[in-house]
């Protein structure tokens, strides 16, 4: 950890992002997951898949299978992780909102992320809401990271202005 930065001790039943792996770890879990758009709930699940990384608060990833897919569209824009391949982005077009690269995924991602293939990860700040477990989701700031901040966890969180290198 970067020496002007102070992590946050967690509490009991809290985990430190500064615990965290690099690389990242892939991690199924059996949270209910939920993400709404425009009055309506367009994911929902118990079968996400949290990506964990040092600095960063968790990424979920969703089943297709559990997103009302006929509201999404590929975009153009590609990027490519280091650790987890080259990602597809997703528009998002319900009740006469259009949301542009409101989502990615890895169609065919790196070897140890095969557990995220096709799953879709949402950007907490572009949609309306997004909950763990009930519980609101705060977006990590920036506009290049879509960790979800939760009470379960602790920072501080790589993704605000003066982050960039740590």
């Amino acid at each position: 950890m970067p020496n002007q930065i102070q992590r946050q001790t967690p509490l009991q039943n809290q985990e430190s992002v500064w615990d965290y792996p690099r690389p990242p770890r892939a991690e199924p879990t059996d949270k209910h997951v939920r993400v709404m758009f425009n009055g309506e709930v367009i994911a929902e699940t118990r079968r996400a898949v949290r990506v964990l990384e040092t600095s960063h608060p968790p990424v979920y990833y969703i089943p297709p299978e559990d997103i009302r897919m006929e509201f999404f569209s590929l975009t153009k824009k590609h990027t490519f992780c280091e650790f987890k391949g080259s990602a597809d982005y997703w528009m998002l077009r319900l009740g006469g909102r259009t949301v542009e690269n409101v989502a990615w995924s890895y169609p065919t991602p790196a070897s140890g992320f095969e557990v995220i293939k096709g799953y879709l990860a949402f950007y907490p700040g572009r949609v309306d809401a997004c909950y763990v477990n009930d519980e609101l989701v705060i977006p990590q700031e920036g506009d290049f990271y879509g960790g979800w901040i939760t009470s379960a966890i602790v920072g501080p969180f790589k993704g605000g202005a003066g982050t960039w290198g740590w």
